[in-house]
């Protein structure tokens, strides 16, 4: 990545979490200023202040601090300091448990309220996306094995009515993570549709840190008959070497007519370490010249890459066929984003589950270098999938902060429902031990995200 992009990203980063940890923050201060506590200070990001403004009948202070990576509400307590005798019953350690479990628990509901509203908005506004038309099927696979063939169109995975690829692998990765089988409609050339039954039981989904079901499962996506041209030509790679430019139109590699990207990138990737003859139309020119694949290991597999990026100009009647938009109703687009975000909420507890089991590689935590790489994607491509994946990392923060561990939201709830069957409080010497704890849970929890996103942008 360039340094404009990691600019970019990063600047992207820093409005994602300055939105979601807003809207985390303004939760539990909008409902303890209900619940009768007074609000001392809401912070956006933590350390030495760069904005100030105090307003309201209590002064609050409210704050955007120099280190974005999160936020604080701090209020009236008599466990942080002396409280005047006439503020006692604002304080939030003098309300019943039941408010404090209200004021805590609103930080992660308004970050799944805001997914549901990103959504919301989303499918009233239409979503738009490719029709789920089967390309190429490996052989052997689980889909060919069931009888998947080319040119399907998807209709429906588990009964789950499927718009677009986008549903169709989040829907496949959400159901394959619960279930042994996939049960596909599907509508065949011929127009009949009919069922096929994919098992997914040997699938070893979470075990690599890079999921692609459809990998997996021996499917790919239609695409039409086109050569590819290539887009951009990275540095100090095997393209480069060769001779390659951009705008490049890709015709033959070792005596082999492309036809399209897949075979471009697959005679590629089958190749590492091989000299072959590459022909290219460069303007009105064809031209001629070798082309070596370099070698690259991962998850036990060697491939070659030679790095590109191509591109693929569909033609507009194509390309018009192959794209839908998922649009609905004010009461429907309602229902369905409730229905995303509570999918998508318990697709990411099954995960959690899974790598507290082992049955998930620790590869699959992403930390902030992930993130930030794919809030500048997002963010490039256009406001719908910047709020997508908003939503997305919203519920992800609404989730982590459910755990029960100390320190996180999660972790004051599990005190107060103790709280709440004991009769009385925790004692403070519990409240430290767990403090510790959760500070060590947390370290390491990300200590081992960062040390992915490191791995990842070095292989």
């Amino acid at each position: 990545m360039d340094f404009l992009g990691v600019v970019y990203s990063l600047l992207a980063f820093i409005v994602a979490i300055g939105v979601l940890v807003t809207i985390h923050e303004y939760g539990h201060f909008w409902v303890a200023r209900k619940m009768g506590v007074k609000v001392l200070r809401f912070s956006v990001g933590f350390g030495k202040p760069i904005w100030l403004r105090r307003a309201g009948p209590d002064q609050t202070e409210y704050v955007i601090a120099s280190i974005p990576f999160g936020g604080y509400v701090k209020m009236l307590d008599e466990r942080e300091g002396e409280v005047e005798a006439h503020e006692l019953h604002r304080a939030f350690n003098r309300k019943s448990v039941w408010r404090r479990i209200a004021i805590v628990a609103a930080g992660p509901a308004f970050n799944f309220l805001f997914a549901i509203l990103a959504y919301y908005l989303m499918f009233m506004a239409g979503v738009g996306g490719i029709k789920p038309l089967v390309g190429e099927i490996s052989n052997p696979s689980p889909a060919y094995s069931a009888g998947i063939q080319y040119r399907d169109l998807i209709l429906s995975i588990n009964g789950i009515e499927i718009p677009s690829w986008e549903k169709a692998r989040f829907t496949m990765l959400q159901e394959a993570v619960d279930t042994d089988q996939l049960i596909i409609k599907v509508q065949g050339e011929d127009l009949q549709i009919r069922e096929k039954v994919i098992d997914v039981s040997g699938l070893e989904l979470l075990k690599s840190d890079q999921i692609d079901l459809l990998r997996d499962l021996g499917i790919s996506s239609w695409r039409p008959d086109i050569p590819p041209i290539i887009a951009e030509v990275m540095p100090d790679g095997a393209a480069l070497e060769a001779g390659l430019e951009a705008e490049d139109k890709i015709l033959a590699l070792d005596g082999v007519t492309i036809v399209n990207a897949q075979q471009w990138v697959g005679l590629i990737r089958d190749n590492p370490g091989k000299t072959m003859l590459l022909r290219v139309l460069r303007g009105d020119s064809e031209i001629e010249f070798g082309l070596t694949p370099r070698s690259r290991s991962e998850d036990g597999e060697t491939f070659g890459f030679i790095g590109v990026r191509t591109r693929i100009e569909v033609p507009d009647d194509i390309r018009r066929e192959m794209t839908v938009v998922e649009r609905h109703g004010p009461v429907d687009g309602l229902l369905e984003s409730l229905d995303k975000t509570w999918r998508t909420t318990w697709l990411t507890l099954r995960v959690l589950g899974k790598l507290v089991t082992g049955e998930a590689s620790l590869r699959n935590l992403s930390g902030p270098i992930t993130i930030a790489h794919y809030a500048g994607i997002t963010a490039r491509i256009g406001l719908e999938p910047f709020l997508g994946f908003l939503a997305i990392i919203s519920i992800s923060l609404g989730v982590l902060n459910l755990l029960p561990v100390p320190m996180l939201d999660g972790g004051h709830l599990f005190y107060y429902f103790i709280e709440v069957f004991k009769g009385s409080p925790v004692s403070e010497q519990t409240e430290i031990i767990g403090q510790k704890i959760g500070i060590l849970l947390l370290f390491c929890l990300m200590s081992i995200a960062i040390y992915n996103d490191l791995l990842r942008l070095v292989e």
